[in-house]
């Protein structure tokens, strides 16, 4: 029996390669408490660095299974989650005791406020966590199914086809990348957070302000 490590990218992909990329980009995607715990930026850009192989490795992975199965698990997850949200939601996120899950959702609504349905939609995309819970929560805010489907699958493909190709424009012509992926893929979740810091900080400003 293989012993499979779901936080770990590296153990995800040895044992199911791009089928384990599309699983867990499918439950990240949309697939509320689950999602939280799986990894996203962290699964594509090795998925994509062992899809090039080298003169004395060949690759691993197929790099158009990875592509596939990464745009199918993006766009489908985030599909189901958003009717997820919308048929039951409400209910969901009013009873939950999960504060995670409760931070999240309070987080989505700001994102959705602040940059319109369209822009967040595909900002988002690019968040750790607020991916997870962006999409059942558009449902559950009543964002119209047309607008969220044609932003989702512009998000989607643009976060996941961008970073499995960035992997593998990194594993072709970087020596020995494998190496250096773990700080690699500590940067790119570092700049993803980027599009969060602003409005924390803002929140933070106004709690602090003395009330008029």
């Amino acid at each position: 029996m293989i012993a499979v490590n779901p936080m770990d990218s590296a153990s995800l992909l040895a044992a199911f390669g791009a089928l384990g990329v599309l699983v867990v980009i499918f439950a990240e995607s949309g697939l509320l408490v689950v999602g939280f715990f799986l990894p996203g930026d962290a699964l594509l850009l090795p998925a994509g660095v062992l899809c090039a192989g080298s003169g004395q490795q060949a690759a691993r992975l197929e790099l158009w299974q990875v592509l596939v199965c990464a745009a199918v698990g993006a766009v489908a997850g985030a599909q189901v989650g958003f009717l997820l949200g919308r048929r039951g939601g409400r209910a969901l996120l009013a009873h939950t005791s999960n504060r995670r899950l409760k931070e999240g959702t309070a987080q989505a609504e700001r994102f959705l406020a602040r940059y319109g349905h369209g822009k967040a939609l595909v900002i988002g995309r690019f968040v750790p966590m607020l991916r997870t819970v962006l999409h059942p929560a558009a449902g559950a805010l009543g964002v119209p199914i047309r607008t969220f489907t044609v932003w989702q699958v512009v998000g989607g493909l643009l976060w996941s086809q961008s970073l499995v190709l960035a992997g593998y424009t990194l594993g072709s012509s970087v020596p020995h990348i494998e190496d250096y992926l773990l700080p690699l893929v500590a940067v790119v979740v570092a700049l993803s957070l980027l599009p969060l810091l602003a409005p924390a900080r803002r929140a933070r400003h106004e709690r602090r302000r003395p009330p008029r």
